[in-house]
């Protein structure tokens, strides 16, 4: 377990890193003159280049482990940042934003692969799942709070600057604490006796192709954050109100720890918790786009419940229906389809927010997924599974 509670640790230092950016790379933009369809354009393009990063993750996790590809991520992402830090002009930053894209792709698949094969037994399995979650959360309820705050101390250039060098340094510690764990001997092994034998340890249910029906709802998901993440920012028009646009999103994150933290949740099947927490978030969306009564910060407190609760079974159902196999390319096609939503999300918030807001695209995203969640999953699930 020691390398669960490093591989934590640094998640959590990247994950903070990283989320410190969500409040002021859009002002960052419109100080170098960019239009809100290019900053669109430049949010969409951040995601679609995690593709072939996500690819590579997926045959190279399997072949050769996690750490690399962890270490390689950090490393670069925050060199990458170090030159951002300098950037003058919005289409130098578009090229930046891309190849931060690329590298980053390497790390979600690389981490979720490796927390898995930790252990065979599922029910840890869905704690380390749900422990991951929780270390997202915690970081991301103080980071955009923060990063806003140290542009309005320091400046776009040295807040960068900084934030690079967090990473790198993260990467080198990495390098040193975080230990590969090796493939299992169903996912080497050629002796049918010995993969059987730890195919039965590692699930009482056979495994069954997983139906790409589900990878519906990650893109939706990534979807609406991308709209979300594209929309908040332009609320900020000064300094004074990027710090108000980061508590938003630390408010998004605090509902997220709230449901998190509800440890009985994860007695329910992963699946009813992706069903209708999926549904209740859609439901959030839907409150916010018709301009409902509340205030915003409710609104999105009810938002981040719902991803507390979804992303984490999310994780927990791949898994169960993948019957602990090939965890590298499982998680690579989970993160292909965030990537893919992620880019549809902001490029159309930024070329449809003058007629209709975007948050109805978010709503009818997520309504779609969840009424397709459920074909095809009982051929993947036992019944004691899908019910409970």
């Amino acid at each position: 377990m020691k390398t669960a509670v490093w591989l934590y640790l640094f998640l959590f230092v990247a994950f903070f890193d990283l989320h410190a950016q969500y409040p002021i790379l859009t002002p960052f933009a419109i100080s170098l003159g960019a239009a809100p369809s290019f900053i669109g354009l430049m949010m969409g393009m951040y995601s679609i280049t995690h593709l072939p990063g996500n690819l590579i993750a997926g045959f190279g996790v399997d072949r050769y482990g996690s750490r690399l590809f962890i270490v390689f991520s950090l490393m670069a992402a925050g060199v990458v940042l170090l030159f951002q830090s300098h950037v003058s002009d919005p289409w130098h930053l578009l090229i930046l934003r891309s190849i931060s894209g690329f590298v980053l792709a390497f790390l979600s698949p690389a981490c979720l692969a490796l927390l898995a094969r930790i252990t065979s037994d599922r029910t840890e399995q869905g704690k380390l799942m749900a422990g991951n979650g929780l270390v997202h959360t915690l970081a991301s309820v103080v980071s955009p709070a923060a990063g806003a705050y140290l542009v309005a101390r320091i400046g776009f250039t040295t807040a960068f600057t900084l934030l690079g060098w967090v990473l790198i340094v993260t990467a080198v510690c990495a390098l040193f604490f975080i230990k590969d764990i090796p493939l299992r001997p169903a996912e080497t092994s050629s002796e049918p006796e010995l993969a059987n034998k730890t195919k039965d340890k590692l699930s009482l249910e056979p495994s069954a192709p997983i139906p790409w029906l589900i990878y519906v709802l990650p893109v939706a998901l990534s979807c609406a954050q991308g709209i979300l993440s594209f929309e908040l920012p332009l609320l900020a028009k000064t300094q004074e109100a990027m710090l108000t646009t980061g508590l938003l999103f630390s408010v998004v994150s605090i509902g997220a720890l709230v449901t998190l933290s509800m440890l009985f949740l994860n007695r329910i099947s992963a699946f009813q918790r992706t069903l209708w927490g999926s549904l209740a978030l859609a439901l959030a969306y839907f409150c916010i786009a018709s301009d409902m009564p509340a205030p915003l910060m409710v609104m999105l407190f009810f938002v981040g419940m719902g991803k507390g609760i979804v992303l984490p079974a999310l994780s927990t159902l791949l898994i169960e229906i993948s019957g602990g196999n090939r965890y590298g390319r499982t998680f690579s096609i989970l993160s292909i389809a965030f990537s893919v939503g992620a880019f549809i999300g902001p490029l159309a918030a930024g070329h449809i927010r003058d007629y209709v807001s975007p948050y109805y695209i978010a709503f009818i995203g997520l309504i779609i997924a969840v009424s397709v969640l459920p074909l095809h999953i009982s051929r993947s699930l036992s019944s004691r599974t899908f019910f409970s």
